[in-house]
């Protein structure tokens, strides 16, 4: 049985199978029902491995073993799977979720936070800085450090950017708001980003930019993140960020974005 190995590489990534896995169930599905020994040779996977992998898919709910001999395996409709998976994954998440908010509480989380301090402490300050790789990972952190935003934030970015941070980042934006923090971001503003802003305009203080192709956050004059390559060509993967700790470096941008601001 050929298949295509894009096919194969993308259902890996939906189900959260490995290679075995998805060449025997895609094997069992073109069948119906079959043996181990059908789909080991279809599938061209090792025999000493395809009980084992078939009891696995059996457990995830993708087949259905039959009591015969030789030991039968049944597909099951892909559309069924997809249901069991979706509701598997959403209890795990749910599962998840309650474990980190029962850690939230616990004294495991207050050793953690005793552990971090002790290990900050010693730090140089040409430790407070680092690279980030991978869109969601600054965006991530951004979001940190807006949350812990106590004066201000300033933020310049793109044309695809601003619509994208006001979807990940708005709520952090509206909390730090709550808390005093003066908001202030330059962007483009056009018929592409205006319907975004708008969603700001309560919260932020605008700036419109046409010719500054650039992406940075400066937050209380202290920290500084700004990115190192052009968003429209760079994929979201491999993005990288710059984060340095530095009130000095941090106020001179804060003063070159402070004259722009004033700038007609």
């Amino acid at each position: 049985m050929i298949v295509n190995e894009e096919f194969l590489s993308k259902l890996r990534r939906v189900f959260d199978l490995n290679l075995y896995e998805v060449k025997l169930w895609t094997a069992l599905l073109s069948r119906g029902v079959s043996t181990a020994g059908e789909l080991s040779d279809m599938a061209d996977v090792p025999r000493s491995r395809t009980y084992d992998v078939l009891e696995s898919l059996e457990r995830k709910g993708f087949i259905i073993v039959k009591p015969e001999k030789p030991i039968g395996y049944m597909a099951i409709a892909p559309d069924e799977v997809l249901s069991r998976v979706s509701k598997r994954v959403a209890d795990e998440a749910e599962e998840r979720s309650k474990q980190l908010k029962t850690l939230s509480t616990s004294d495991v989380l207050n050793e953690l936070i005793l552990l971090y301090k002790q290990g900050i402490e010693p730090m140089q300050p040409t430790d407070f800085s680092g690279t980030l790789k991978g869109r969601h990972n600054l965006n991530d952190h951004l979001s940190m450090l807006a949350k812990n935003a106590q004066k201000s934030i300033n933020l310049a970015t793109t044309e695809e950017g601003i619509i994208r941070k006001i979807r990940t980042l708005k709520p952090t934006f509206e909390k730090a708001k709550e808390r005093g923090v003066k908001i202030r971001i330059m962007a483009p503003v056009n018929e592409k980003t205006q319907e975004s802003l708008d969603k700001l305009k309560d919260i932020a203080e605008i700036k419109d930019i046409k010719n500054v192709n650039a992406r940075f956050a400066i937050i209380d004059g202290e920290q500084i993140l700004f990115m190192l390559m052009d968003d429209k060509t760079v994929h979201p993967t491999y993005d990288i960020g710059m984060w340095v700790n530095t009130p000095y470096f941090a106020g001179a941008m804060q003063n070159m974005f402070d004259l722009a601001w004033k700038q007609k």
